[in-house]
């Protein structure tokens, strides 16, 4: 029966009429578009990988290992959006604490870290309404970085230049994030070359991790209060420690990406790829 012809053999008094309706897919277990299923198995991956140490970290003060959990902090809002991809670091980071509380200086700013890493990495992709969330973080971040600088010189008596020098990856994660390279290395992210995802995870990742390393910092150096000296150490290690936490973000992530994009998963609302 052809009802579109029907239609047009009617009357115009006869038409259906009516308020015009949007019929739109709603996920009721879902946190800001991102299927509830999602962010329970990538905060279980998070937790996961806080059991695998990378040998090399002296950087927080307490020479031990930083774990493998830190290089996917990014990764995770970038494929759940910023409110699902913080909240589900903040899970894994917090089970990783409780299960493994060795693997930690201080539970809670394991926890801030991973929270605001997630959301500042979906922060860098939204777009529209959200497209200013980003402004605000970077404020937060501006906050920690004169709390965690400003103890070290003003309190402490460190050399400014010295402490500009251990501080690298932090002033040089917020610098990028204000700059529009925190958007360049977004939209690689949704590219087909997977060696221009790479980069884009590259990049990004040492944006974000090196904001989520500085809320991290500022609440262990309030804590541990190193002597003056540590930041001259820090200077070379601290960049080489950053590297390899990047270098294996991009290797996870490129992988993950290019599964997801295989398996014709449904995709969250706010992700990147």
């Amino acid at each position: 029966m052809n009802t579109s012809r029907q239609s047009e053999d009617l009357p115009q008094s006869e038409l259906p009429a009516g308020e015009e309706r949007e019929v739109r897919r709603l996920d009721r277990v879902a946190i800001d578009g991102a299927p509830i299923a999602y962010v329970l198995v990538l905060a279980a991956v998070v937790a996961a990988l806080a059991f695998i140490p990378i040998p090399i970290s002296v950087v927080i003060g307490s020479g031990k290992n930083f774990p493998m959990s830190q290089s996917i902090y990014p990764l995770v809002g970038w494929l759940l959006g910023p409110v699902a991809g913080a909240v589900a670091d903040g899970i894994g980071a917090l089970v990783g604490v409780i299960v493994a509380p060795h693997t930690t200086t201080s539970a809670p700013a394991t926890v801030l870290g991973a929270v605001l890493g997630g959301f500042a990495a979906g922060a860098m992709t939204v777009k529209e309404r959200r497209a200013w969330w980003w402004a605000p973080l970077a404020g937060v971040f501006v906050i920690f970085y004169g709390l965690y600088a400003g103890r070290a010189v003003f309190i402490n008596g460190a050399a400014a230049r010295d402490v500009l020098l251990g501080s690298f990856i932090n002033w040089s994660a917020l610098l990028l994030f204000v700059l529009p390279t925190r958007v360049w290395f977004a939209r690689l992210l949704a590219e087909r070359d997977l060696k221009r995802i790479g980069i884009g995870l590259f990049g990004g990742t040492w944006i974000v991790a090196g904001l989520s390393h500085l809320a991290t910092g500022t609440i262990v150096y309030a804590i541990l209060n190193w002597a003056s000296e540590y930041w001259l150490v820090f200077a070379p290690v601290a960049p080489l420690e950053h590297l390899v936490r990047c270098l294996v973000g991009a290797i996870i992530g490129t992988g993950a990406i290019a599964g997801l994009r295989a398996t014709g998963l449904i995709k969250p609302t706010y992700a990147a790829y």
